[in-house]
């Protein structure tokens, strides 16, 4: 199944959306609660899994949709609809702060991406998301990914979210060693796996972890440079800036009183 053609905007800096003008009877799918706002005429509908194949039948459509609640994401996905005569437009919104990155599948090799678990967001009618198991045993006991990543296979237009801001790079038979949760995205001929980060000192005292994720080969990769677990360990009670008061004065004054 081709998917629908689509066109889009993206508005924002920090806290992104993405704007999707539809032609009637086109389609685009996104994750439940992600829509912003949708114009007079958009209609939608929440399925099983993605909706990418038809005549798959029930049972298919439960082990695709049980597929995705494995990798931590909604049984269902809500399909948005133009059911008038004219051009209508749908918005999302990122769950977060960060970059929404378009990606045209009809332009990656065999038309499949590879993905962290919470970067889909949304994209054209056609596009099939299914359960992508790492096989390096490594990369899913240490890895910010886990085994379990999304598979993303269409030819149409995509759009991930990440934290912070979003750098695409190309390798060429190289290697390059990454945090391992700001990977979000890989073309699926390039080999993910998890080193430790150095000697015994390094991985203690370094302050990048034990563990840095390795991709190789020849394609491209997508990394973000804020991923949310980071930002929650930043902002949390027990985080590094725990102790930290807006650099003012009597902020530390006021850590003396603390029972």
């Amino acid at each position: 199944m081709r998917s629908h053609e689509i066109d889009y905007k993206i508005y924002g800096e920090d806290i992104q959306i993405v704007e999707v003008e539809l032609d009637p009877n086109e389609t685009v799918i996104a994750e439940a609660g992600a829509m912003l706002f949708m114009e007079d005429g958009i209609q939608f509908e929440t399925k099983f899994g993605d909706g990418s194949q038809t005549g798959q039948g029930f049972l298919g459509k439960v082990f695709q949709a049980g597929s995705r609640l494995m990798t931590g994401e909604s049984l269902f996905m809500t399909h948005f609809t133009n059911r008038s005569h004219t051009k209508r437009k749908v918005g999302f919104a990122a769950p977060y702060p960060g970059t929404i990155r378009p990606v045209d599948l009809a332009h990656i090799y065999q038309n499949t991406l590879i993905v962290q678990k919470d970067a889909f967001l949304c994209a054209a009618l056609g596009t099939s998301i299914n359960i992508h198991f790492n096989r390096r045993f490594g990369s899913g006991l240490f890895g910010g990914e886990g085994f379990i990543l999304q598979k993303i296979q269409g030819d149409g237009m995509l759009f991930i979210h990440s934290g912070g801001v979003v750098i695409e790079r190309t390798l060429n038979n190289e290697t390059l060693r990454v945090d391992t949760g700001c990977v979000v995205a890989f073309e699926p001929q390039i080999n993910f796996d998890i080193q430790a980060a150095g000697n015994l000192k390094s991985m203690i005292f370094g302050g990048e972890g034990m563990f840095l994720a390795t991709l190789s080969g020849t394609g491209k990769v997508w990394l973000q440079s804020l991923p949310i677990s980071k930002l929650i360990q930043r902002l949390s009670t027990s985080g590094p800036n725990s102790r930290k008061e807006g650099g003012s004065i009597l902020g530390g004054i006021g850590n003396l009183f603390e029972d």
